[in-house]
């Protein structure tokens, strides 16, 4: 029996980021070993970094995320390389669950203009209805084509050569402040942003609980962030 979801898992299992580490790196430029245990503006130091895109100093800390997705956010994430690292689950080692994605009611359906000039639309109900309809009907069959193979004593990594990119999967994902703030310039869109950015909705909703835990953790530096135009220094 397969079971559908309209939403993704986003918790911070480590964390290890505060403003702080921001402006101890920075200082050592010009303070040396006294940098260590240096004082000084937190706000006003970050600011400068942020708007004269001073990166490095934002890479001495780290977060690390548990998310479980539909295969087709996980693959979008993974384009981010720079300060990332991962680990996924693996339907080679082990039997995938029966997890499906189905776009919900107000999730935006119709697509109007040209690559690179396009926008998105509500559907209708008939058109959500036939959406959410299809998938079932196309996670249903290939779902039992998985699982026949498996009585069959078909190898995993062979059997799940059936299975939809809508099926979920969960990985860790592990990044710096800097990286953080890259992959949130390109997967959100705000009005305040200098670059314009027109994100998938579902990595989007995975951005948006990202950035959350970002400005609790580093408040100071998610607001330069913000006063900046959302661009990663």
């Amino acid at each position: 029996m397969i079971t559908t979801r309209s939403d993704v898992t986003v918790k911070a299992v480590r964390t290890s980021a505060m403003d702080y580490d921001v402006t101890q790196a920075a200082r050592v430029s010009t303070l040396g070993a006294e940098a260590v245990d240096a004082q000084g503006s937190t706000k006003g130091l970050i600011n400068f970094l942020m708007r004269d895109r001073h990166g490095s100093p934002f890479e001495h800390n780290s977060f690390s995320f548990y998310i479980e997705s539909p295969i087709f956010v996980a693959r979008e994430f993974f384009r981010h390389r720079a300060g990332w690292s991962y680990n996924e689950e693996s339907g080679r080692y082990k039997e995938l669950n029966p997890v499906f994605y189905l776009p919900p009611p107000e999730r935006k359906l119709v697509q109007t203009g040209k690559p690179g000039a396009y926008t998105f639309e509500a559907g209708t109900d008939l058109q959500w209805m036939v959406a959410s309809g299809v998938a079932k009907e196309s996670y249903r069959h290939a779902w039992s084509s998985y699982q026949v193979q498996l009585r069959a004593g078909i190898a995993r990594e062979v059997a799940r050569n059936v299975l939809p990119v809508g099926i979920y999967t969960s990985f860790f994902a592990t990044c710096n402040a800097r990286s953080l703030m890259h992959f949130l310039s390109l997967r959100t869109s705000k009005e305040n942003s200098k670059v314009p950015s027109f994100p998938l909705r579902e990595i989007e909703m995975v951005a948006e609980q990202m950035e959350a835990h970002f400005a609790e953790q580093m408040p100071v530096t998610h607001a330069a962030f913000e006063k900046h135009g959302r661009v990663a220094p």
